[in-house]
């Protein structure tokens, strides 16, 4: 079987924020291999780097030292060529616009013709398990069905390529778990690339494939783990060995980078 392409690749990677109080160094050294396919999760202390790291990949930030491409070329060739969706912390919905009328917003500023608009919206609410919310508007769903919406928002246009910026870390540990049940079904299905940022250790490990360890700023990499965890997976399979093994070594990790300070 041929090895999976690199997707997103970051070498030397460094990002300075300039500030009245003087430099602020965000990410250094920076080196980070994702391939087709992948699941992985950026998980570290707050102001460690990990959204700045994804904002980097989406080019809504300029790195100041290092490389970074996104399929081959750089963030803005891939930002133009629609390369990617990107899940924020809050779902972002217009409240004055229906559940549809959110997720068409995107084929409608890229000039996707309106024939195609309909099934498009169909299949992703299908996807995440919204069938029949189509002419809802955000304030009449729930705040994990806004969630949802607002992943089938960036799964509207078929990037290949989902970031994902602590979508669920606002929303209660029970819904948290279903919608990452839901998460991983939807990967699967659609065999997206996905880089997702997270402050839970259950979650990044639940999730994903590869789990990127953060130091505290200026943001480093310190682990990557590779998860020897099947594809699939129950939600009981957090009370496995194999789980509590992979928790515990980004639980030191973590540790590990606070002692580096």
């Amino acid at each position: 079987m041929s090895e999976a392409q690199s997707v997103i690749r970051a070498k030397g990677l460094d990002l300075t924020f300039q500030t009245n109080d003087g430099p602020v160094h965000a990410l250094k050294g920076v080196d980070l291999d994702i391939k087709q396919g992948d699941f992985v999760s950026f998980i570290g202390p707050s102001g460690c780097g990990k959204t700045t790291f994804l904002r980097v990949m989406a080019d809504l930030e300029q790195p100041t030292g290092g490389e970074i491409t996104v399929n081959g070329v750089t963030p803005e060739q891939a930002r133009k060529a629609r390369a990617y969706g990107y899940v924020f912390q809050a779902a972002g919905l217009y409240p004055w616009r229906t559940i549809g009328g959110n997720i068409r917003l995107p084929l409608e500023i890229m000039g996707v013709p309106k024939s195609e608009h309909a099934e498009r919206v169909a299949k992703v609410l299908e996807l995440v398990e919204l069938s029949g919310f189509e002419r809802k508007f955000p304030w009449q769903l729930s705040g994990g069905m806004q969630q949802r919406a607002s992943i089938a928002r960036a799964l509207s246009f078929d990037a290949d390529i989902l970031l994902m910026d602590e979508p669920f870390g606002a929303l209660d540990e029970i819904v948290r778990d279903h919608l990452n049940e839901q998460l991983l079904h939807l990967w699967e299905r659609t065999q997206k690339t996905i880089a997702f940022v997270t402050h839970s250790i259950p979650e990044a490990v639940y999730l994903s494939t590869k789990i990127v360890v953060m130091s505290p700023r200026p943001g480093r990499i310190t682990d990557v783990i590779e998860s020897t965890l099947p594809r699939e997976r129950p939600l009981e399979i957090r009370e496995s060995p194999e789980f509590l093994a992979i928790a515990h070594r980004v639980r030191e990790g973590l540790r590990a980078g606070h002692s580096d300070e």
